[in-house]
């Protein structure tokens, strides 16, 4: 399906997306994993790095674009249920590319693993549209608040066996255990998932922050206001995930609820940022033109960009035994002239800059693949 974006598109918010999808492309592209700058890392467990930040300031955006979805098909006198229908679709569509992405071509449906990226967007989403389209605000700050206490609770009070209460260690944490029993032998680490059951309900607390935001931007206040208001709600948010975090602490694998504070704060003050400069100043050119291409065709791109690395993955040069295509790739093209990590980079560097080529044609002829 493709759809035209309008005039009234918040472009800060394309520009958002698509810096973070760019993003992901690169950091799920190194030409080796045995070569990767810090940075492009995940923190080992406990702490952060800019990495981090990419996958909740998505699900930060998904919240941000629901009051923008459906606000106006509500006033409008849209049936609560009909939109529901159109969430529930589209989140099963989202669940169903990340399985698929999973699944070919080995289809090894025994033991594949079925927790991704794309299936917790589409829990998110269904969560957080659900809410927005079915409680109040009242209702949605409760239930956020709700979310993080009480996984806080379970995470640090409920004994797991074998580990005790408040094991916040890969292998003695609730989540994990409940993952265990849940989706046994399809973890992405064996015995625990940086996606898994339980820790996909702060994470979409990530996105009734969003909604929050998303909210506030629709408000009567000017440009100066909004962004002064985005500005001081992401230091509040920040300096509390901050302080949580000395007692519950940062970390992406268990989505803790200081972490969903700490990456929903800095989320908005780069969106704060970018939309005093691009919607407020209008301070717009080829800086931001190539992150809006991006956003415009996100999840496609995503994708297209992961299953192309698992066909390069598969495709052998010299037989079998021999050197992946991927690998050859960056051993020839990059490595043999930058070193092992600067060939890295430079390899995930082109990787984006490719999928930017393919993305900047259907932005030309005006295609923008809705899922």
């Amino acid at each position: 399906m493709t759809e035209a974006p309008t005039s009234t598109r918040l472009v800060s918010l394309d520009a958002f997306r698509g810096l973070t999808i760019a993003g992901m492309i690169l950091v799920n592209n190194p030409g080796t994993w045995a070569h990767i700058y810090a940075p492009l890392r995940h923190a080992e467990w406990h702490g952060w790095t800019p990495t981090d930040l990419i996958f909740p300031y998505f699900l930060f955006i998904v919240g941000v674009a629901i009051p923008f979805s459906f606000r106006r098909r509500l006033e409008a006198g849209a049936d609560s249920a009909d939109l529901m229908r159109h969430v529930v679709r589209r989140a099963l569509i989202l669940i169903g590319l990340g399985v698929a992405m999973r699944a070919i071509p080995a289809f090894d449906w025994g033991s594949m693993r079925l927790y991704g990226v794309l299936q917790r967007i589409g829990l998110v989403y269904l969560a957080a549209a659900a809410a927005y389209l079915y409680l109040d605000r009242r209702g949605r700050v409760i239930t956020g608040v709700a979310l993080l206490v009480g996984y806080w609770a379970a995470m640090m009070l409920i004994p797991v066996p074998g580990y005790g209460a408040g094991n916040l260690g890969p292998d003695g944490n609730l989540a994990a255990w409940i993952d265990r029993i849940v989706m046994p032998g399809r973890l992405w680490q064996g015995t625990w998932d940086p996606e898994g059951f339980l820790s996909t309900f702060p994470a979409i607390v990530t996105s009734l922050l969003g909604i929050v935001t998303g909210e506030w931007l629709q408000g009567r206040q000017g440009g100066e206001a909004k962004t002064r208001g985005m500005l001081l709600g992401g230091v509040a948010l920040t300096l509390a995930g901050v302080v949580w975090g000395l007692v519950f602490p940062i970390n992406k694998n268990l989505w803790t609820s200081s972490y969903v504070l700490f990456t929903a704060g800095t989320a908005l003050l780069v969106l704060g940022a970018m939309y005093w400069l691009i919607d407020v100043r209008r301070f717009r050119g080829a800086w931001h033109t190539w992150m809006v291409v991006y956003g415009m065709n996100a999840i496609a791109v995503f994708v297209a960009s992961g299953m192309l690395t698992k066909t390069m993955g598969r495709i052998w040069i010299g037989g079998d035994g021999g050197t992946s295509l991927y690998t050859w790739i960056y051993e020839t093209a990059f490595r043999s002239w930058a070193g092992d990590i600067n060939g890295s980079l430079a390899f995930a560097l082109s990787y984006v800059a490719f999928w930017l080529g393919m993305m900047w044609v259907l932005h030309a002829r005006r295609i923008y693949i809705k899922i």
